[in-house]
């Protein structure tokens, strides 16, 4: 087996669920390094600790595949080729520019361009999907069905992205069709009786990972969870060097971890449901 590079954690499991953590990783390559305006913005829109927050998933016998490399490196939740994802709306891209404020990344002059963006997506883009794709096919051989689920977090408040207060689960399936309803009606159902506010399909409907990598009719069901901060970590009002982020803290997270061991407990019974579960029921004759 071909080894694995050393920004690329996989942990393989054999039950029907895959968690993916695409925006979790803060590292700056050193070369890239000092064409940031600083480290801190570089990583300041990472989805801080949620790989921490769901470590609980390894027990339950899942697959996890997380990149160490910061977004503003290079997002493996984007379109290789550059699209948007959410026309219209203010958003990040392949090799962002800006921070979620609508801050320059860069120094001046240091951007990447077109052959430093290719090259990126060669050295880590390109991986991180193959590996993704190769734990989909794997798990396949076990299962008629796996559920992808993407795991992200975000600031409750960035008026750059979105409007008022993010609620605090936020369900995307891509309008749903990047799974079957029945897998986005049990995670919603326990959102729901939260009391802590969610949305399906809202401002975040999925991002290239559940997109791309959904194929509900050939047993592969994607679903993504963005996550408002505040349910896992104390959330300033205006985030700095000093304040953000804040130390991982298991006992503030400890209530959202359960309603989220609840979720992923209902994608792998739904992944062990009969295939024949997911279709619509007939009306009687």
């Amino acid at each position: 087996m071909t080894a694995l590079p050393d920004w690329l954690e996989i942990h393989r499991g054999d039950a029907p669920l895959i968690v993916s953590f695409p925006h979790t990783g803060t590292d700056l390559p050193p070369e890239l390094a000092d064409r940031f305006v600083s480290p801190w913005l570089a990583r300041r829109d990472a989805d801080w600790w949620v790989h921490q927050l769901y470590d609980f998933v390894q027990a339950l016998g899942a697959t996890t595949l997380r990149t160490s490399i910061s977004r503003s490196v290079i997002d493996v939740n984007r379109d290789p080729n550059g699209v948007s994802l959410y026309p219209g709306q203010n958003t990040t891209g392949l090799c962002p520019l800006t921070s979620f404020d609508d801050q320059p990344l860069y120094r001046e002059c240091l951007a990447p361009d077109a052959a430093e963006i290719e090259r990126r997506r060669a050295i880590w883009f390109a991986p991180y999907h193959a590996a993704l794709a190769s734990e989909i096919a794997r798990l396949r051989t076990l299962h008629p069905k796996v559920v992808v689920y993407d795991a992200h977090s975000i600031r409750s408040r960035i008026p750059h992205l979105f409007d008022g207060e993010l609620p605090q689960f936020n369900l995307g399936s891509n309008g749903d069709t990047s799974c079957a309803n029945a897998l986005t009606d049990a995670v919603e159902r326990i959102c729901a009786g939260s009391g802590l506010g969610h949305v399906r399909n809202g401002r975040f409907k999925g991002g290239w990972i559940t997109r791309h990598h959904a194929d509900p009719d050939n047993g592969v069901h994607s679903l993504q969870m963005e996550l408002a901060c505040r349910g896992y970590m104390p959330e300033p009002e205006t985030v700095t060097p000093d304040n953000w982020p804040p130390p991982w803290q298991p006992g503030y997270a400890s209530p959202l971890r359960a309603l989220l061991l609840q979720v992923l407990t209902a994608c792998i019974d739904f992944a062990h449901a009969p295939v024949s579960a997911d279709a619509p029921k007939r009306k009687p004759a």
